[in-house]
This record gives C-alpha cells, structure tokens and sequence, in this order.
C-alpha cells in the first residue's frame, strides 16, 4: 500500500508532461498551509512541484492571481503546467533565499523600498475581478485572536466588560479599514513571501488569497512584519516614503501624513490580531507551533501601537493587564 498517495500520483504526473523523463521530487520547507513543495530538476533547470489539495487550496485564485501579477510585469513563479482537477502544479523555482534572511540595518532602507516599488505596481493592477475585504472578513480575522488565542490557548476568561472592550475596537478597526482607498491587496506580503533573486523587485509568492482591500494593509505586513521588528520611528519613516510615491503616481490623492499613519496603525492591529489567532490555531489544530515563538512580538505590536489611539487604547490596556504569554 503506497503511503503517500499523492506524492506518487504528483510524481506520475510530472513524467507525463515532461515526456516521461525520470526526477527526483526533493522536498522542500512548506507553509503555513496544507500544501506541499518539492524541487526537482529537468536537463539544467530547476523547477518546484506543487501538491495542493483542491478540497484545502484556492488553486483556481492562484491560477489567476498569477495571471495579473505577471502580466502587470512582477516576478512571480511561472506556472508551467497544471493540473487543477487534482491540485498539481509545476513552477519556476525562486530558490531558497527569503528577504527574511538578508535583512539586516544596513541594507533594510534599499530592500524595503525595492519591495515597496513592487508593491505599487501591484496596487495599480484592478481590483475588481477580486473578492471583497468587506466587514464580515475583516470581523472574522480578529475573532480568530478573541477564540483561539484568548480563550483556546489562553484559557482566558472574558467577562461582558472585557467581551465589549473587544467589540469596541474591532468595530473601530473595521471602520478604519473600510473607510481607506481600495486597492489590489496581496494579503500576506511579508519577508517570509518574498524572495531574493536576481532582479530589482524581489520574487512574491503567497498571493492567491488576493482581495480588493484597504491601501495600507500590505505596506504594514511588511514593514510591521511578524518576523522581523524595526523601531516605530523607522516603519513610519518608510511608510510616509510609501505613501509619497503612492501620491507621486497618482495611485491616492495626497492626504495629511497623520492621517495616512492612522490608517497603517490600526491597519496594522487588525492584521495582527488576526497573525495571533492563526499562529494559535495552527499549534492547536494543525501541531505546528513554530509559529508561537512570533506571538510576543505581534502582541508588541498591538499594545504599543493600540495605546496612541483612542479607538484601540482600552484593547491595548486590556492586553498589558489580562495577557500574559511566553512560547
């Protein structure tokens, strides 16, 4: 009995369109999703073999997904076959390289403004063929943080004074997320999605949960990054960069630089109460708690940011005084 099933069929398929030439499918380290990656290599090209599961995976978003991004001139992996029935793909391989690996002070001013570069490309690609990020996914993302890290993992008690604190907020960062321009949203556009290769804009991959969105969703992601963490002085210095070129090629018109800011703030706390929930959820449902080492820097995130504002300080002061976390 084959105990991966899959796999053999994945390895069957790829002897079929490749003319029935013998490889070897070497795995190579995955996500947080239930898809698999293997590299393998064809005469003196290295390609990546994708297993992901239809019943699990947004093939068909990532099939076009990938269309608009690379007709718009952005380096994403070439899909070179497919086989969407049983989720199977075959890609360019972008190699090993995070932008997460290479990021140091030295040279984060040049990487972040080449990622930032990309990334207003992608947010003048139109939008309109993607789904919504409308309130109810926007509510949703941050009742992961409420149900599996506070009360699943936590075991948190939330009384009806600490249940309406969080209300509160997440009705004011629906609010702030909404009322943003709307553009092309990557969704996940991080140091952990974006590969260093040899080009001026690094590699993107990760993009097939792409919505129609709130402008500054992305440009958080990555300089307020779960993975990495700059000074509060320094992201806001590169995302008033961001949204001077945002302006400069008539993407947004100008507006006040604190307005701007509000909007990547509390963007920012969604997003992160949203990190907290899933990095939880997949240690609790899916055994992968590697994620849990980042939740103490996410929830830095969230009470240093949450405090400035009014509509997030009493969350952030609910999560200095109820949440005590270490991985």
């Amino acid at each position: 009995m084959n105990p991966d099933p899959r796999l053999h069929q994945l390895h069957e398929w790829i002897k079929e369109v490749t003319g029935n030439v013998s490889c070897t499918l070497e795995p190579v380290s995955g996500d947080a999703s239930f898809r698999r990656y293997f590299r393998f290599q064809l005469e003196n090209a290295q390609f990546i073999a994708v297993d992901s599961p239809p019943e699990k995976e947004a093939n068909e978003s990532f099939i076009q997904i990938t269309h608009l991004l690379e007709t718009a001139g952005l380096p994403v992996p070439h899909i070179h076959y497919s086989l969407l029935e049983f989720g199977y793909f075959i890609l360019d391989d972008f190699g090993d390289v995070l932008l997460l690996d290479t990021l140091n002070a030295e040279n984060a001013d040049a990487l972040y403004a080449n990622a930032l570069e990309a990334l207003t490309v992608i947010q003048q690609i139109p939008a309109d063929s993607l789904p919504d990020y409308d309130k109810p996914l926007l509510q949703q993302e941050m009742e992961l943080f409420q149900n599996w890290f506070l009360v699943r993992l936590l075991s948190v008690q939330l009384s009806s004074s600490s249940l309406q604190v969080l209300k509160k907020a997440f009705t004011n960062l629906v609010h702030n997320a909404l009322t943003q321009p709307q553009v092309f949203v990557h969704r996940d556009y991080h140091s952990r999605n974006l590969m260093q290769i040899d080009t001026d804009w690094p590699g993107i991959i990760d993009y097939q949960d792409a919505v129609r969105g709130p402008l500054t969703y992305d440009a958080v992601s990555l300089l307020r990054d779960c993975y990495i963490q700059w000074p509060l002085d320094q992201t806001e210095a590169w995302a008033l960069s961001y949204k001077n070129q945002l302006v400069k090629k008539n993407i947004i018109d100008d507006v006040k630089n604190e307005i701007f800011l509000k909007w990547f703030d509390l963007m920012g706390i969604q997003r992160h109460l949203k990190a907290i929930g899933i990095f939880s959820r997949l240690k609790l449902r899916d055994g992968k708690s590697s994620y849990l080492q980042d939740i103490p820097r996410t929830l830095d995130y969230v009470t240093a940011v949450g405090s400035r504002y009014p509509e997030t300080s009493e969350l952030a002061r609910f999560i200095r005084e109820m949440v005590s976390f270490k991985p």
